[in-house]
């Protein structure tokens, strides 16, 4: 798909814009772009026109076609680890967290922007750079439900990481499968079905206190 194939196409071509709304407008142009053609068919000519601008002002804003990656890749990265934070800070109930973190990649996924597939379906992940960007969400979501795991459990730091890896990994590759072959599951109904499984793993194992 060519920028000029969008459902509404190319934006047209504008005037003078503060530079922070300029970038910002040129991240939401290359988003979808990248959504729609992965990293290595998309051009900087596509975002360009995709975007109303010329591609000497896109270069202004970002020096390449990677820089403009990575800093989708960062604003996407932060959307679901701060998603993430905010389930867990939501509640003092284990049992209602789990629930919470599990539907905050739900929700991720489902978003229209399709940024999740940046993400977790990057086509560039042989870049050093972006394989950093992508295996940050599970670092940093796993070390903040380690804590929580941890704290409840007893158990050793090693085993409290690994259950909270496995924890994102079920929520992220479930969501994903739920978005494409969901078949009529609605998303409240397929978190709740995940996190399910995932406390009778988890709270069963005993408290500390």
């Amino acid at each position: 798909m060519s920028a000029g194939q969008y459902d509404d196409g190319p934006r047209p071509r504008g005037g003078r814009m503060p530079r922070r709304e300029r970038r910002a407008q040129l991240l939401e142009s290359a988003l979808e772009v990248f959504v729609a053609q992965g990293y290595h068919s998309a051009a900087m000519d596509d975002i360009a026109d995709r975007a109303g601008v010329s591609k000497p002002v896109l270069y202004q804003h970002f020096p390449g076609k990677l820089d403009l990656y990575l800093a989708l890749l960062d604003r996407s990265c932060d959307a679901i680890i701060d998603s993430c934070r905010t389930a867990l800070a939501s509640t003092q109930d284990n049992k209602l967290r789990v629930a919470a973190a599990v539907d905050a990649f739900y929700e991720y996924v489902a978003e229209e922007s399709g940024a999740f597939r940046l993400v977790f379906e990057s086509d560039l992940t042989n870049e050093p750079a972006v394989r950093e960007h992508v295996d940050r969400v599970t670092t940093e979501c796993a070390a903040m439900i380690a804590e929580v795991i941890q704290a409840d459990t007893g158990l050793p730091d090693a085993a409290a990481r690994l259950l909270a890896v496995s924890l994102v990994g079920m929520a992220q590759v479930s969501s994903r499968f739920w978005l494409s072959e969901g078949g009529g599951i609605t998303r409240s109904d397929a978190a709740a079905l995940v996190s399910g499984l995932a406390w009778r793993g988890i709270g069963g194992y005993p408290l500390d206190h």
